[in-house]
C-alpha cells in the first residue's frame, strides 16, 4: 500500500527539541518523566508526562501441527488470568532485542527455538508511554535440559502452558476472549504472514530503531 507521495505507508521519525526533563516518579520497574519540548518553533512549549519504559520483547511460538503456544498469567492491574504468549522486559543493558526474546522464552516456556523471524513491532500506549515491543515468530522448538530450566517465582509460579491451534487462537482474539496486547497483536500478525509460508517475514537480528532507546535520531537536551 502507498501514500499519496507513492512512497510505502509507514511510520517516520519527528523529533522535537527537548528542551527539559524531569524524573517526577521513580518506580521500581519504570518512572515517569516529564518533558518539555517545542512541538513548534512559533507556539509556546508542551508539557507532557509519560512512562519511561525500557521496553518489551515477545515470543509466539509455533510447532508443526499449526499449534501456537500460550501461556495463562494472572495480571494484577486488570484482575485478570490472561491467555498470552511468552513474553518479558528488556532490562539487561546491552542484550540484543532477539536474544532477549530467546531468554524469556527459555525462562517463561522451559523452551529453545533454532528458526526465528520478526513478526511485528508495535509501540503498546503511544500517547502515555514509551513501551516498545518486538514479537518474533520462533519455530523449531525443543525442551530446556532440567538441570537448566528457571525457577518461576510470584505470578509466573503457576502459570498454564497450552498449546492451541493457531486458528482457535486466532477465533479468541476476534471473539472478544484474548486481550494481551502481544498475545492480539502476536496472532494476528501470525495469521497474515501464513499467506506466504511466513517468508515476508523480516530476518531476527534485523534492527530494532523504532525502540526510543536503540534508535540513532533521538534529539539531545
Amino acid at each position: 500500500m502507498a501514500t499519496t507521495d507513492g512512497e510505502a505507508l509507514g511510520d517516520t521519525f519527528s523529533p522535537r527539541r527537548l528542551l527539559s526533563s524531569e524524573t517526577v516518579y521513580d518506580g521500581r520497574i519504570w518512572d515517569v518523566v516529564q518533558d518539555t519540548f517545542e512541538y513548534a518553533p512559533d507556539a509556546a512549549p508542551l508539557v507532557r508526562d509519560y512512562i519511561d519504559h525500557p521496553g518489551a520483547v515477545a515470543v509466539l511460538v509455533l510447532n508443526e501441527a499449526d499449534e501456537v503456544l500460550m501461556i495463562n498469567q494472572y495480571r494484577h492491574p486488570v484482575r485478570m488470568n490472561l491467555w498470552e504468549i511468552p513474553a518479558g522486559l528488556m532490562d539487561i543493558e546491552g542484550e540484543a532485542p532477539h536474544l532477549a526474546a530467546a531468554r524469556e522464552l527459555a525462562e517463561e516456556a522451559d523452551l529453545i527455538a533454532a528458526d526465528w523471524a520478526v513478526l511485528v513491532d508495535l509501540f503498546l500506549s503511544p500517547g502515555s508511554s514509551s513501551e516498545a515491543i518486538r514479537i518474533y515468530l520462533a519455530r523449531d522448538a525443543r525442551p530446556v535440559p532440567e538441570h537448566e530450566r528457571h525457577e518461576r517465582t510470584d505470578e509466573e509460579a503457576d502459570m498454564a502452558l497450552a498449546w492451541v491451534p493457531l486458528d482457535e487462537a486466532i477465533a479468541g482474539v476476534l471473539g472478544g476472549r484474548i486481550h494481551n496486547p502481544s498475545a492480539v497483536a502476536g496472532l494476528l500478525a501470525a495469521a497474515a504472514a501464513r499467506a506466504d509460508g511466513y517468508a515476508s517475514l523480516r530476518p531476527v537480528d534485523t534492527s530494532f530503531e523504532a525502540h526510543p532507546r536503540l534508535r540513532s535520531t533521538e534529539p539531545k537536551l
